[in-house]
């Protein structure tokens, strides 16, 4: 990635000042270590009459694969060894421009300040920058802050014209501006024309924001693209920077302080009403619902760590209460979280653990009340699901049957969640309200049972909900050769369909007490998958 920026001078006031102000000597070629590479700072030019900077950020595609982003699709895979960021101006570049010109950046020269406060002859040269918007957004971008705008598209290949152009534009920007400002105008607008970031946007990035567009930014009028786009479209945090903007523009209208306008609330006390979990929302519903079916004795497939078998503790209407799974490292941090060594002679009788897999007929699963399948199927490879299916409602047969899967309708609603991503690293599927019901119809159908809805989370009317659950209650016909009385006729061999061996080893290489990128802790796997 290169950049240059160029400025002419007099004998009077030399060019080469520009030196000073960069804190970078011309007479030297610097390198600069950064996490993605080397950047390299040097003078093509350096006279009285004109002075030329270049910055080139050198990248180093293994430290590019190794500290990006986390992806879990085929296709980022591949895109992490096989793209156009090492040649590319981006967040890369506007990162590396920070580092290395970071007093510059503020403005601060001990050795000229007066220089620092003047507006500069200034010319900046970018060869290629990515542009979704094209020229026009160029334009629109960098006019308004004083520059005048030579922009032109580059061709896919030029000597192939019939295949059009490509995204990416060449860029010279001239203007008489602070030397400070013109960084950050840099720093700001390079990864909004990119629209992209090579690392993942946190809160501190709204004062990045502020910090790098005090002066500018407030009266933009593209400020609402810019603050989107730099903060990666988190909606959020572009609302909060929007807010913050506003004040600015009030503060400066009014010629006072933002404080002095922003003082509505007392940052004593906290009236901001926090918003319910979801995985708290969905052992809400599930306890519900269990309430209602009349359930005593009641099993949790799949328990991970045990924080539905700790709710369900509560409540002494559940007078058994049993949690499996296949992981054993699970069930032995649900047995620390429970603490059922501490617990007195009457609560540990109602409850227990054990390693199982769902795709086995188990007589130690027969019997119960009610069964609970919290964010599990969709654990399972499709081919895999009748495994368990015949084990829970055509061997087991419990009374009543919930279970809870992710709306992969819902998912446009994630802020965080890319576009054709899936919640969870290890989700093999996310169905959407008609698929998912579609298959609780047909498993109902197949084995006796009667099913309903009902939505967990806040009901989107155009989505839907974030969690969709069905309530299967026994009765009707069985036609899988288990009677209603739950005695199993058919057996299943074989293989363990889900990938766990018969000891409940698990083969699938993917651990359920996995991580969830929707926010959820890493250390808690049900609410992990739950998010």
């Amino acid at each position: 990635m290169f950049l240059t920026i160029s400025t002419t001078g007099t004998p009077e006031r030399p060019a080469t000042d520009l030196g000073f102000l960069l804190h970078k000597h011309p007479d030297n070629a610097q390198a600069f270590s950064t996490s993605y590479g080397t950047a390299h700072v040097l003078y093509p030019e350096a006279s009285a009459e004109r002075c030329t900077a270049a910055l080139l950020l050198e990248v180093d595609p293994v430290a590019l694969v190794r500290r990006g982003k986390k992806n879990n699709t085929a296709d980022a895979a591949l895109a992490q060894y096989v793209n156009d960021r090492p040649y590319a101006a981006s967040s890369l570049l506007a990162v590396a421009l920070s580092a290395v010109f970071s007093s510059a950046l503020r403005g601060v020269c001990k050795a000229r300040p007066e220089r620092a406060e003047e507006p500069l002859p200034l010319r900046v040269e970018v060869p290629a920058l990515p542009a979704r918007g094209g020229p026009d957004l160029v334009r629109k971008l960098f006019e308004p802050l004083g520059w005048t705008v030579d922009v032109e598209r580059v061709a896919l290949d030029e000597q192939f014209p019939e295949w059009g152009d490509s995204r990416y534009v060449r860029l010279v920007l001239e203007g008489e501006l602070r030397l400070a400002q013109a960084l950050r105008h840099l720093y700001v607008l390079l990864p909004v024309l990119d629209d992209a970031k090579h690392y993942w946007v946190a809160a501190d990035e709204v004062d990045k924001l502020l910090r790098a567009g005090e002066g500018w930014l407030a009266e933009h009028p593209e400020q609402k693209l810019i603050t989107s786009r730099y903060l990666s479209r988190r909606w959020s945090l572009t609302r909060q920077a929007l807010e913050r903007l506003e004040l600015v523009r009030l503060a400066d209208a009014d010629d006072t302080d933002v404080e002095e306008i922003d003082n509505a609330v007392d940052e004593q006390t906290d009236t901001e009403e926090k918003p319910v979990p979801l995985a708290v929302r969905r052992r809400e519903a599930i306890v519900e619902a269990l309430r209602g079916s009349g359930a005593a004795r009641v099993l949790d497939l799949g328990c991970g760590q045990g924080q539905l078998v700790q709710e369900l503790l509560k409540d002494v209407r559940f007078t058994e209460i049993v949690g499996v799974d296949v992981s054993v490292r699970a069930l032995t941090i649900a047995a620390r979280r429970l603490r059922i060594e501490r617990m007195g002679e009457r609560q540990a009788s109602r409850v227990r653990l054990f390693q199982g897999s769902l795709a086995y007929t188990d007589k130690r699963l027969k019997g119960y009340d009610a069964a609970v399948l919290s964010e599990v199927i969709e654990h399972l490879d499709l081919p895999r699901l009748p495994a368990l299916e015949y084990a829970v409602f055509g061997s087991a047969r419990p009374g009543t049957v919930l279970v809870t899967t992710p709306n992969v309708e819902y998912n446009v609603r994630w802020e965080t969640l890319p576009a054709g991503h899936v919640r969870h690293g290890d989700h093999r599927f996310e169905w959407t309200r008609e698929e998912f019901r579609a298959w609780a119809r047909r498993v109902a159908e197949r084995h006796g049972y009667e099913v309903r809805y009902v939505p967990v989370g806040p009901d989107d009317p155009e989505v839907g909900p974030p969690t969709q659950m069905a309530v299967f209650t026994l009765g009707g016909t069985d036609t899988t050769g288990t009677d209603k009385t739950g005695t199993d006729t058919t057996s299943i061999t074989g293989t363990d369909m889900t990938g766990t061996d018969k000891t409940g080893t698990d083969t699938t290489g993917a651990d359920k007490t996995g991580t969830e990128q929707a926010g959820a802790e890493k250390t808690e796997t049900k609410e992990a998958k739950a998010v």
